[in-house]
């Protein structure tokens, strides 16, 4: 349990101190290139949703997804509980401590960070303002920063060809919207801003991809296993000869 707490507590450190020096140093928008490397770089960015940037229905979709990211808090601790309790094996216990200390991250900002700051837009923000932060409790916004366009403005081939068009009437949700794909004949590779905390999710989520077997064995390998190693006792039974 010991090596899991200094992992949490390790990412959220990194991840909380990397963010609160990107809010009271950065406008919103402004970006640096690190070491003078295009592919690296400090955009600082922020967002209602998950994690990658990507966003979830506007300030109602922000209050259910943070609502939903508590009892998710809860659900990976009482995990990570139980892959001690029951000794898992050491790759699990890390993977659950990394999406733990991630969701943990960035469930910092969305529940504090809008009444701790003010507001980022063409300024610096302040720390505990005397006005109040920028929006109130459980509406705070994710603060993203890193930033690695790898491919910037690639052209696509031309025998990848653009989609797009308009959903039909009838369709719930989707009817009457616009569809399009591959329109825009440039991209960006990576394009997504990103924190600490997310890095600290899809690490841990990769890792229970790539050790599957070793994080979760299955239980009727153990049983071969104890069967080869304690081989059970024949007893045989001899008629009395008269």
């Amino acid at each position: 349990m010991k090596k899991a707490i200094y992992i949490i507590i390790l990412v959220l450190l990194i991840d909380q101190i990397s963010k609160i020096y990107i809010k009271t140093h950065f406008v919103l928008g402004e970006e640096i290139r690190v070491l003078g490397w295009d592919w690296f770089r400090i955009h600082f960015l922020e967002n209602y949703g998950m994690a990658w940037g990507t966003e979830f229905g506007g300030k109602s979709g922000k209050l259910f997804l943070t609502s939903f990211r508590l009892l998710a808090i809860v659900g990976i601790a009482y995990w990570l509980y139980s892959a001690v309790k029951h000794k898992g094996h050491s790759i699990l216990i890390t993977a659950i401590a990394l999406i733990f200390a991630g969701a943990m991250g960035n469930i910092i900002d969305s529940v504090f960070y809008g009444v701790l700051f003010s507001d980022s837009y063409q300024q610096v923000a302040t720390f505990m303002p005397e006005g109040g932060g920028y929006d109130t409790l459980f509406h705070g916004k994710v603060v993203d920063l890193f930033y690695f366009p790898i491919i910037e403005n690639g052209t696509l081939p031309s025998w990848i060809p653009a989609i797009q068009f308009t959903w039909p009437d009838w369709l719930p949700v989707l009817g009457g919207k616009e569809f399009s794909l591959f329109v825009n004949r440039t991209f960006t590779f990576f394009q997504y801003v990103f924190n600490v905390a997310d890095t600290a999710i899809s690490t841990g989520v990769g890792l229970l991809l790539v050790f599957n077997k070793k994080a979760f064995p299955k239980k009727e390998k153990k049983k071969k296993l104890k069967k080869h190693i304690n081989p059970p006792v024949v007893v045989h039974h001899y008629e009395k000869q008269r």
